[in-house]
């Protein structure tokens, strides 16, 4: 008990919100089965378990059975497969490492594209990385800190496809300054739901470069990304802080953020063992071997309960791949192949604290599970320029997301957790805030349409341009 704790401080408190990024773990890919489809070069697989294993998710909530499986060696076969479902009728996904947590990337009765075998590292600039959509995180960052270069915002977990947290935004440790992953992406190579390959930036095709990013899929499948890159650091000293109370650690969280004090900034409030919660403050920051931080410096001002804090020092590579250990923990216990129904939202800034302290006062230690967590951390909004991208209308706003980890698979209490999900979201859209797209609970085309807000008409009409017949990713229920 003791070692899990202790494991599971280590992974950090933004470890598992790297989930929210719409990719994750691999399966082995099943045994291709020939059947009617595509003419393609790869294969297209129409084999019970190639089908059942599209049909499934990290959620575990969801199962919807796609016709068959795509395996691209070419982009050709990604424009021939979506000319082929546009005449047969049929939807179209892209599914990265499947770590939706809501079907985000199924197609029930139609085509499901496999882009794990489309992860190729094309070049590394001295400020860029050209990399295939399907490429994990991982290998992006193995690839750039061979060079001492490193993408400026990493998910927690690094396991999820680059293409995969392209359609949602991409949020990460250092998001509180440095706004989403989608923020630092310079050019896409994207298939239309017309089947045409384009290159977009924002100086070429602009309107798809716009609708591509963060825009959950519907207007074209991106096949390759070029995204900036920046000089890696050398070490990251981290502090974990505790606090008495959700008031204690947003003034804190506010302070270090205003004044700039680390390049990472997150929170957390976590189950205790008594049944009520712990606040916890994470923050990092980088430097040179030869310059240690000052840490009494760096904390001077700050009113946490100095004696429980605790103080880390890694290299880079080691700092940010620590959530493998939190990984093995859930597998080891079996947690991680039961259902996670998520959560993921922004508060707006100016009455983050009161509300939610509110949401925080309905909920209790069962509705997260043991190893779960909310998470709790403000961002400069001014950091993040995705057109896409929803903040609250706010010059702060603090993430707020339900990372939970049942201890079981009950289904009546998961379906609970996903109506809870839906509630809790409307009582926070209410309140002026916004969703992160990768929950887990339903909606509907006119909840699309209220949380894209004045960026609608951007979404739709890109939309009508690249995707008339509406077959891309239908998981999301947009149009």
């Amino acid at each position: 008990m003791i070692a899990s704790r202790r494991m599971l401080l280590c992974a950090g408190v933004g470890a598992t919100a790297a989930f929210a990024a719409r990719s994750g773990g691999a399966v082995n890919a099943p045994r291709a089965q020939s059947c009617a489809g595509p003419a393609v070069d790869g294969a297209f697989d129409c084999a019970a378990d190639a089908r059942a294993a599209a049909a499934r998710d990290f959620g575990h909530i969801l199962r919807k059975e796609p016709l068959g499986v795509l395996r691209p060696t070419s982009v050709a076969d990604i424009a021939h497969a979506i000319e082929w479902a546009g005449n047969q009728g049929l939807k179209i996904a892209p599914r990265g490492q499947g770590h939706s947590t809501y079907g985000r990337a199924m197609a029930e009765g139609g085509v499901v594209v496999d882009m794990r075998g489309f992860n190729t590292i094309h070049s590394v600039e001295p400020d860029r990385i050209a990399v295939d959509a399907g490429a994990t995180w991982s290998s992006v960052l193995d690839a750039t800190l061979a060079r001492g270069l490193t993408p400026p915002v990493l998910t927690n977990y690094l396991a999820l496809s680059v293409g995969g947290t392209i359609a949602v935004g991409g949020v990460g440790t250092t998001s509180s300054r440095q706004g989403m992953q989608t923020d630092h992406v310079l050019e896409l190579n994207v298939v239309t739901g017309e089947g045409r390959e384009l290159t977009c930036s924002a100086g070429t095709n602009p309107d798809l470069f716009d609708a591509a990013r963060a825009g959950l899929g519907q207007c074209g499948i991106v096949t390759r990304a070029v995204l900036r890159l920046v000089r890696a650091p050398q070490r990251v000293r981290r502090y974990q802080l505790f606090y008495q109370d959700l008031q204690a650690l947003s003034t804190d969280q506010r302070r270090v953020l205003s004044e700039q004090r680390f390049d990472q900034l997150q929170g957390a409030v976590l189950p205790d063992a008594n049944g009520g919660w712990r606040y916890q403050l994470e923050a990092a920051l980088y430097y040179d071997d030869a310059a240690l931080p000052d840490d009494k410096s760096l904390l001077a001002t700050l009113s946490d309960e100095r004696g429980a804090a605790v103080i880390t020092d890694a290299t880079y590579r080691d700092d940010i791949q620590a959530f493998a250990k939190f990984e093995a923990l859930l597998r080891q216990n079996g947690h991680w192949s039961n259902p996670q129904p998520w959560l993921f939202t922004f508060l707006r800034g100016a009455d983050a604290e009161q509300f939610a302290g509110g949401l925080l006062a309905g909920l209790t230690a069962a509705d997260i599970g043991r190893f779960g967590r909310v998470i709790y951390y403000p961002l400069e909004t001014s950091a993040f320029g995705t057109p896409l991208a929803r903040l609250p209308a706010d010059n702060i706003a603090f993430a707020f997301n339900l990372v939970r980890i049942p201890g079981s698979n009950d289904e009546a209490k998961i379906s609970q957790m996903v109506a809870q999900n839906r509630a809790l979201y409307d009582r926070i859209r209410a309140a002026g805030g916004v969703q992160y797209p990768v929950g887990a609970f339903a909606l509907s085309p006119a909840d699309w349409k209220d949380h894209f807000a004045a960026k609608w008409t951007l979404l739709r009409d890109a939309k009508r341009r690249h995707d008339p017949r509406n077959l891309l990713t239908p998981g999301y229920e947009v149009f």
